[in-house]
């Protein structure tokens, strides 16, 4: 799964960059850059941090959205809090078919671009933490859905999002061991041409469907990159700092990548 994230301005304002709007670039940084809960060094998706996204509305312009997707037809606060921890992460296989997220599959899909993600391996009954990235230290994207839903009460309309998973690959199935999944697991990663597509497909054509479907595949890019980092629980967490993605040595860690 992918609950634990590190997100810098600058890796997600990789999308908007690409217009050379200059303006529009010190347009985000000033008035949503400070609403947001960057940077983010660590956060975990349980404290549903706010974070900026891309959506087919606007491409190249960011929105700010809590990380959890609360799905539209959610009647009261109630009920969202008890949906809200469980929409972090979106199983891929099954996105059109369940009702919190197969309407955002159609319709509102979104990417998040990332420094990096963190996954815990287990061993001997103990966690350790695992910082995943891309070995050249770009951005990964990643495949998203959002949605927005209104606070009967309070009539505040709130956009969130949520990371849609799919089957790890080697490395990830490595590094992802928990023995009570049923399957190791890792977020969708998109290449730039497949972002495009996500983004922009038409779920009610067959054939575009089709390929949109084909994109929720584990990465096989040879391009990623893991190492240990200290831990993200518990009484030794360190905090939202930069130093948290360092690699750390655990002389008992018999994980080899």
């Amino acid at each position: 799964m992918c609950y634990d994230i590190k997100a810098s301005l600058e890796s997600q304002l990789k999308r908007a960059k690409r217009n050379n709007d200059l303006a529009a670039i010190l347009e985000i940084e000033q008035k949503l850059a400070p609403y947001t809960d960057l940077p983010a060094h660590h956060k975990s998706g349980f404290a549903h941090p706010k974070l900026l996204i891309y959506t087919a509305a606007e491409p190249f312009k960011p929105i700010i959205a809590h990380w959890g997707l609360i799905p539209h037809w959610v009647k009261d606060s109630e009920l969202k809090n008890k949906l809200w921890n469980s929409t972090i992460n979106a199983r891929g296989e099954t996105l059109a078919e369940k009702p919190s997220f197969r309407d955002a599959y159609k319709s509102k899909r979104c990417l998040v671009y990332l420094d990096g993600f963190y996954e815990h391996h287990h061993q001997d009954g103990e966690t350790y933490p695992f910082y995943i990235y891309q070995n050249d230290e770009s951005p990964l994207c990643l495949a998203g859905l959002w949605s927005e839903w209104t606070d009967r009460d309070s009539g505040e309309v709130w956009t969130t999002f949520s990371l849609v998973t799919t089957k790890a690959n080697s490395m990830m199935a490595k590094i992802h061991n928990n023995p009570k999944a049923k399957e190791a697991r890792m977020p969708v990663l998109l290449n730039e041409a497949e972002a495009e597509l996500w983004l922009n497909a038409d779920a009610n054509q067959p054939v575009q469907k089709e390929a949109l479907a084909a994109l929720i595949r584990p990465w096989t890019g040879s391009d990623l990159a893991a190492h240990p980092v200290a831990k993200l629980r518990g009484k030794n967490y360190q905090g939202n700092i930069p130093e948290i993605t360092e690699k750390v040595h655990y002389d008992e860690l018999k994980l080899t990548l």
